[in-house]
């Protein structure tokens, strides 16, 4: 039976369920073990930790450690520890060996934002905004 709002899709391929599209275990791929760790609600903005992000993803875990270590931004301390935290998790809960780890998926998310109110001229207020972002740092295996 053909779903009116996707005329493609065949009954034994996928189900529709609430607009979401489910796809039965035939079609499901094996994921690759990935090691995650997320940091909430670090107080930096995201734009800043993203410039270290950025030059960090695909690079392998000995260059990242190097990279962090040397770069002049306080958002490498944060993501540093994270680096630290998903190659602990890939070590110790899935048995990865940590010469072989490289990020292959990192990204800066924004959090809630503090609003404070500075004085300006003539008493009125001028809002601060102390923005917080969440980190996501996955690593694989190389082959």
């Amino acid at each position: 039976m053909c779903s009116p709002f996707f005329p493609y899709l065949k009954s034994n391929f996928c189900a529709i369920h609430r607009r979401r599209i489910i796809i039965t275990n035939e079609q499901a791929e094996v994921a690759e073990q990935e090691a995650v760790c997320y940091l909430r609600n670090v107080h930096m903005s995201p734009f800043k930790v993203r410039r270290v992000l950025d030059c960090i993803r695909g690079k392998s875990y000995e260059e990242c450690l190097i990279m962090l270590e040397f770069m002049p931004y306080k958002a490498c301390e944060p993501i540093l520890s994270a680096l630290f935290s998903a190659a602990s998790n890939a070590k110790n809960n899935l048995g990865m060996n940590k010469a072989k780890l490289y990020v292959s998926e990192c990204y800066a998310d924004g959090a809630g934002t503090m609003k404070r109110f500075h004085p300006r001229a003539q008493g009125r207020p001028f809002p601060i905004r102390k923005r917080t972002c969440s980190i996501t740092l996955k690593m694989k295996e190389r082959d």
